[in-house]
C-alpha cells in the first residue's frame, strides 16, 4: 500500500514539474491570445478594434517572444562560454604561469616572481617583505627594456613562514615609471565560483583565469 502510495505521489510530482517546465514564452503567448479573444468577445459592438490596434497587438506579443528567445540563446552561450573556459583551464595545471599579484613563490632556498614595465627604466629594484612588513630581501635589477622580467630572490637565511610579497619601484632618471608585480607559480588546480574561474596556485593566493598574462 504504501509503495502504491509513494508512486502516485511521485507520478503527480512529475506531473506537476512537467507542467511547469514549459517555457516562459508560450505561456506569454497563451495568456496574450486568450486575453485578445476575451477583448474580441467583449468589445463595443458599436467601436469594434480597428486593424491598427489588432496589428499593434500582434507587433507587441512578437517582440516579447523575440527578446525572450534573444535572453535563452545568450544563456546558451555563456554557459557554453564558461565550460570552454573550464576546460582551456583545466589544461593549465602542471604548469608555471604568470599572473597578477605581488605573492612572491618560495622554491627551495629562493624566490621567484615577475615584473612588467610600461617603459624602459634606468633602475629597477624590488623590495621583499615578510608578513609584518619587514624588508627581507632587496634585488637591485639596473635597466630594464620596456616588458615583462623575471627575477629571483635569495632565502637561504629565511626561516620563518607564512607568504612573502613583495614591491617593484623602477624610474627612467627621474621619471617614475609604471611596473606590475606578477606572480610566478605552479597552477594545482582550477575551480568555478561566483566570480568566474579561478586559477589555484601551489604557493599563492587563487587568481582570476582572466588574469593570467603567460604559461611557461
Amino acid at each position: 500500500m504504501t509503495s502504491a502510495v509513494s508512486n502516485t505521489t511521485s507520478t503527480t510530482t512529475s506531473s506537476a514539474t512537467a507542467k511547469t517546465s514549459n517555457s516562459d514564452t508560450s505561456a506569454s503567448q497563451d495568456r496574450f491570445l486568450k486575453l485578445l479573444v476575451a477583448q474580441l468577445n467583449n468589445q463595443d459592438p458599436m467601436n469594434p478594434m480597428d486593424n491598427a490596434q489588432m496589428t499593434t497587438q500582434l507587433a507587441q506579443i512578437n517582440t516579447v517572444s523575440g527578446i525572450e528567445k534573444l535572453n535563452q540563446t545568450v544563456t546558451s552561450m555563456v554557459d557554453q562560454f564558461s565550460a570552454l573556459q573550464m576546460l582551456q583551464g583545466a589544461n593549465l595545471v602542471g604548469h608555471e604561469v604568470v599572473a597578477d599579484g605581488s605573492t612572491l613563490t618560495k622554491n627551495g632556498t629562493k624566490g621567484v616572481g615577475a615584473l612588467s614595465l610600461a617603459e624602459s627604466a634606468s633602475s629597477v629594484s624590488v623590495q621583499v617583505f615578510n608578513t609584518s612588513g619587514a624588508v627581507v630581501d632587496t634585488i637591485k635589477l639596473g635597466s630594464l627594456a620596456a616588458g615583462r622580467h623575471n627575477f629571483e630572490s635569495d632565502l637561504s637565511k629565511y626561516t620563518s613562514t607564512g607568504n612573502l610579497t613583495f614591491k617593484v619601484t623602477a624610474v627612467n632618471g627621474t621619471q617614475t615609471v609604471e611596473a606590475t608585480p606578477l606572480i610566478r607559480d605552479k597552477v594545482t588546480s582550477v575551480s568555478t565560483g561566483t566570480s568566474g574561474l579561478q586559477v589555484d596556485l601551489a604557493n599563492s593566493p587563487s587568481v582570476a583565469y582572466s588574469t593570467v598574462k603567460a604559461v611557461l
